[in-house]
């Protein structure tokens, strides 16, 4: 799952910040529980619990990006 993030375009690589979570951690056990997740791998965009158990197509995952990143920062 962290290589389908890295391999993002650069243009959408510019408007995301990347967190990981090492699930042996107490900090990735406790993130993991926050957002109800229930298997890996998976993937949160804005705290939403967005892909689990997958790894989106490229185009997919680009898409549900921009689409997010649109909505934050609609002129009005």
């Amino acid at each position: 799952m962290a290589k389908a993030v890295k391999d993002l375009p650069e243009d959408i690589q510019k408007i995301v910040n990347v967190y990981e979570w090492d699930m042996r951690t107490r900090e990735g056990i406790q993130r993991f529980r926050e957002l109800k997740a229930k298997s890996l791998p998976s993937i949160a965009l804005d705290g939403d619990l967005v892909y689990e158990s997958l790894i989106p197509m490229q185009e997919e995952l680009c898409d549900e990006i921009n689409r997010r990143y649109q909505e934050k920062n609609r002129v009005v």
